[in-house]
């Protein structure tokens, strides 16, 4: 939700420029003027400070107890960079897919605008952190509904203007 929220808001606008430069490839658009810079590096710089929070939560007992990484013994700028980069990457390579099937953008793509942030994520956090598949797989049932509901949400509040 945070490129919808930061256009709506009107932050950083000079980063409003498609990361496809308008460029096409076989007469269509490689992503579309709604991907843009803004989305990008908005996306990158609030996961990495997601993950920061989380890591300054670490200290408490019951965080240590769900997390599923011992923030203390990774480099959290890494990892926060490497998480939304892999869910931006995930969203831009989906959104070139839908562009060659000739979908529109807003128009569904089930499951893959669901989950295109976690297989991202996934490709970009596997070769370096090791974390088991099973909280893979709990991600991936997770983000799928989640994303249904604030998607949803952000469609009600005027935010995204698609409704998936």
């Amino acid at each position: 939700m945070i490129p919808p929220l930061m256009r709506s808001f009107g932050f950083f606008k000079f980063l409003d420029k498609p990361v496809d430069f308008g460029k096409t490839f076989k007469g269509e658009p490689l992503l579309g003027s709604h991907k843009t810079w803004r989305g990008v590096v908005c996306g990158i710089l609030i996961g990495i400070l997601t993950v920061l929070v989380q890591s300054s939560l670490y200290q408490f007992p019951l965080i240590q107890k769900i997390s599923f990484l011992n923030y203390r013994e990774i480099n959290i700028f890494l990892f926060g960079f490497l998480l939304s980069g892999g869910a931006v990457f995930g969203d831009l390579f989906f959104a070139f897919i839908k562009r060659r099937l000739e979908l529109t953008p807003g128009a569904p793509f089930l499951p893959f605008d669901q989950i295109n942030y976690v297989l991202g994520t996934w490709l970009f956090l596997t070769p370096i952190f090791k974390i088991e598949i099973a909280i893979w797989l709990t991600v991936l049932i997770l983000t799928f509904f989640l994303h249904v509901v604030f998607n949803r949400l952000g469609y009600e509040l005027g935010l995204n203007k698609a409704k998936w």
